[in-house]
């Protein structure tokens, strides 16, 4: 398994810990990933996560972009102003950050949502309306969601 798949949701535990999913961490095992780079996510009120490689492949492409132009500075606000280095630890738990609180609105629980090559976390509630709106814009269009 090479890629975050599906969603599922965990209690934060009374240190301010969650348990992420085992099958998310078996990905993140598979690739090596030992940090995990964290940034608010440009449109959902969610935190995505992934290894260093994803801040990778967002610095190249601000790497072709003039350092001082709009598209790059906006770029750099968002992955790097947006953007912190968390670990898990021994256990598989992450430290649930006032950095993730505030711009999810999690309180109790967490909504891993696996998005490919990255995951997501996310408010329960925020999350099923998030996909309930995907799946109806896509109904609406006639599109199915396959």
């Amino acid at each position: 398994m090479n890629r975050f798949l599906s969603h599922a949701t965990n209690r934060i535990d009374a240190k301010g810990r969650v348990s992420v999913p085992s099958a998310f961490r078996a990905v993140l095992s598979e690739a090596g990933v030992r940090e995990l780079y964290c940034f608010q996510d440009f449109v959902f009120p969610a935190i995505s996560v992934g290894g260093p490689e994803l801040l990778d492949r967002f610095e190249r492409q601000m790497a072709v972009e003039d350092p001082f132009s709009d598209a790059a500075n906006q770029m750099s606000l968002l992955v790097h102003g947006g953007g912190v280095f968390l670990k898990l630890d021994p256990e598989g738990r992450l430290m649930v950050t006032d950095f993730i609180r505030d711009f999810t609105g999690i309180s109790t629980e967490v909504t891993f949502v696996g998005r490919g090559d990255h995951f997501q976390l996310w408010e329960p509630q925020a999350f099923a309306r998030a996909q309930a709106e995907a799946r109806e814009g896509r109904k609406q269009r006639g599109l199915r969601p396959g």
